[in-house]
């Protein structure tokens, strides 16, 4: 299926992209990142770009979540990252000119912004500001991943389960003010893709957090209703 194009809103108004990244720009580049980028949309399940593609640009999240994943000898997914909007993804394949070395879907309806490669690279050599704001963000996607290698390698399934939910709910929520209540929407299998476990062990401990009232479940949809319970979970040996 081929991504269609949205309706196109100004950068400047994409408030999490433009105050991350495109606030130093000035008003004549502005207008012509404006102009020359495309805005798609993916339906959920559509894949963005995928492993060992070449990469032509980058894209630049608007709305909606986008998980990147490599698929294991297992034939499970192994989901590396969650991508919310104002984020970038494909960047590093970008900047380092290799192929994508991981998938990309859209996990529910998602608008993004691509940016051909020549366009974003002028961009980092006119404006350092910009270049700085990238290495920022590099470098904590940077200190994330080995974070969550950690985790996986020496914290209990519960403890990782409730960090989990605890940065997911910050990464999105923080993106995404006006939901008057926040909530985590994702499958099963995804969550338990993002910790290492199994669908069902994750089941198994969401129906237990449910059960003491730290959080609720209505369908696919997590509420967090008690975060200092959680946050207690997430920094001890439960």
């Amino acid at each position: 299926m081929v991504p269609r194009k949205e309706k196109e809103t100004q950068c400047e108004l994409c408030h999490q992209a433009y105050h991350k990244f495109f606030i130093c720009l000035d008003r004549a580049d502005l207008q012509y990142l404006n102009n020359e980028r495309e805005v798609r949309l993916f339906r959920k399940g559509q894949n963005i770009f995928e492993e060992g593609h070449k990469t032509h640009g980058i894209f630049c999240i608007k709305e909606g979540q986008v998980k990147l994943y490599k698929n294991g000898f297992d034939g499970r997914e192994h989901i590396t990252r969650i991508a919310f909007p104002g984020d970038f993804i494909g960047l590093r394949a970008l900047l380092s000119g290799r192929d994508y070395s991981v998938n990309a879907s859209a996990m529910e309806d998602t608008t993004a912004c691509f940016i051909p490669k020549s366009d974003f690279f002028q961009l980092m050599i006119k404006y350092p500001e910009f270049s700085r704001r990238l290495m920022v963000v590099l470098t904590q996607l940077l200190a994330e991943a080995e974070a969550r290698l950690i985790s996986i390698a020496h914290r209990p399934l519960r403890e990782r389960l409730a960090e989990t939910l605890l940065f997911l709910n910050n990464s999105f929520h923080g993106t995404s003010p006006s939901f008057p209540i926040p909530y985590l929407n994702l499958t099963r299998t995804d969550l338990a893709n993002i910790i290492g476990t199994t669908p069902e062990t994750v089941i198994r401990m969401l129906s237990s957090l449910k059960e003491e009232r730290v959080i609720n479940i209505k369908g696919r949809k997590i509420f967090i209703l008690d975060r200092p319970r959680l946050e207690f979970i997430a920094n001890s040996k439960y």
